[in-house]
Order: structure tokens, then sequence, then C-alpha cells
């Protein structure tokens, strides 16, 4: 019997292997339907690309709530004990806290950082960190209640320097950073995301010296000095002329104010003389009169 010389023109089929699982050899005998099953997965993999979720930005840092407060005059030495370790003495335990960092400076800052576990909302973080410090406020010193612990909710480490520069040269650093406080901070602070601006200078203010002898010599602290300036640099409502009731020819009503009610007269009355028996007579300088604001209306003639 003659065997044909040609090869056959599809190749045999390969022999099941007995350990082949029956749901390979489902597949592998019908690769036709393998293929149409493969492209029904890769066009449901395409379709369902546009509707994944894609984050911009990730949560990937645990969010972290930074205490500020500041104690004038006190040593670094003297903030971590009378307001650093306190705060973080009641920090501690906070609900989903992982670790709390802090700062004391030579200047009378100081700076806590509590950090939270990641996917912790920010807001009620913030919430129980206020409730803490309310708990030990009574504890601080006055000085350090008189001027304010905020919070915040951001971390400590520095994203942007903004330099703000004269080149001219006829503005002063002092006047530079008067104008950033006034006009640029609060617009740094509205962009979506800032958590803190902080101001690398100083505003305009005033400053007193104090002579030592003669405060001695008065008998006097620097405590009445600051007090005396303080009660005579107070703003306050000095009533209203005209208001109800009153008659019926009676057509205004018009405020009273101070009379260094304005930047200018305020100026004008900022020099310190030396200490006086009566030391609230040399703070300011400020006179006790008052003035009349009265508005573009005309009074009644009878």
């Amino acid at each position: 019997m003659l065997r044909p010389l040609l090869p056959p023109l599809l190749p045999p089929r390969p022999r099941k292997n007995k350990e082949t699982p029956p749901w390979q050899s489902f597949f592998i005998d019908r690769p036709v339907f393998a293929w149409v099953i493969a492209l029904f997965v890769l066009l449901a993999g395409v379709l369902a690309i546009p509707k994944l979720p894609v984050s911009q930005y990730p949560q990937i840092a645990p969010p972290t709530i930074i205490v500020n407060s500041i104690y004038p005059g006190a040593s670094a030495q003297t903030v971590d004990e009378s307001v650093t370790s306190l705060i973080e003495q009641e920090m501690n335990g906070a609900e989903n806290m992982l670790y709390i960092e802090s700062q004391s400076q030579s200047d009378g800052g100081s700076t806590v950082s509590v950090t939270f576990k990641n996917g912790t909302n920010p807001e009620l973080a913030a919430v129980d960190v206020q409730n803490r410090l309310k708990r030990i406020e009574a504890r601080l010193p006055q000085a350090v209640v008189q001027q304010g612990v905020t919070i915040t909710r951001a971390r400590s480490n520095l994203l942007m320097f903004v330099n703000l520069i004269s080149t001219t040269g006829e503005q002063s650093p002092v006047a530079l950073g008067d104008y950033l406080a006034r006009n640029v901070i609060n617009e740094i602070k509205r962009i979506p995301g800032v958590g803190v601006a902080q101001l690398f200078g100083t505003e305009r203010a005033m400053r007193v010296w104090v002579d030592p002898d003669k405060l001695l010599g008065f008998k006097l602290t620097p405590t009445d000095v600051v007090n005396a300036i303080k009660a005579q640099n107070a703003q306050f409502s000095a009533g209203i002329l005209g208001d109800l009731p009153a008659p019926s020819k009676q057509r205004i009503a018009t405020s009273i104010v101070s009379l260094a009610s304005s930047p200018r007269q305020k100026n004008s009355a900022t020099s310190c003389c030396a200490p006086r028996p009566a030391a609230q007579r040399c703070a300011y300088g400020m006179s006790a009169a008052w003035k009349l604001q009265v508005s573009l209306m005309d009074l009644p003639r009878d």
C-alpha cells in the first residue's frame, strides 16, 4: 500500500493529557469561542475606563492640626514649661492620634502639631483639639490667653515663599510688611487649599521705651504703664443723640464718638512723656473730650 508523500494540510490535533482540567480542555478544543470571550472582556474593560474614579489630589499624608500660641517676652524654656507641656499633656490620648510634635522658640512662640490617622475627618479632629484646649485655658498664662491660641488645619512644611521688594527704595521694610498684612495675607488665605499664610515681617506699630530708673523713682511697674496705655487707647461707644423715644419734631439721630477716632488724630497724640505721679496722663496724651458726628440733614429750626 502506497503512503502519501505530501504532509497533511492540518496538523494533527494534540492528544489530551489526562492531567489537564476539564475547563482547560473545553477552551483548547474551541479556540474561536475562547477568542470571542477574550474580546468581550477587553471591550468591557475599555468601556469601564471612563467610569473609574480618579482622584487628582488623593489623601496620602495624614491630617495634621497645628496649635500656635505666643508668650511675649518669655524664653524657650519658660514657653516649654508653661505652655507647650500643658498642651502636649492635654492632646495626649486624642481619638485617632498618631503622634505629637512641638517647638518652643526663644521669641515666645509655641507650635504643637498633632497628627491623626489617615482617613480621619480634619474638621472633627479640629473640634476635638479645640475642646481639649478649653480645658487648660485657665491654666495657661494670662498673656498667652490675651494673645490668643490659634488652631489651623495644615501641615508644618512650607510650600512657597513670596518676597515683596521696593524697586525704587522709597518704601521701608516696615511699610512693605504693613502692606502685606493689610492687602496680601488675607487674599492668600482665601485660596482653596491654603492652610496658613505667615508674615515674616512686622506691621506698623508703636514701641514704648520705659526708663527703669524713673519707674523706680515713681514706684511704678511696667504693668502699670501697659495698663495706662490700654486705658487711654480704648475705643468705646459714648451713646446716641436724639435716639428713640424722641419728640415728633426730632428728625435725625447721631452717634457720639471719641475725639481720637481717626488715625491722623491718633498719630498726633502718640508721644509718651516722662512718668508723672498720675501715670495715666502721660500715656498717648489722649483727651477726654467728645465730638458730634452729624449727617447732612437740616435740623428743625423751631
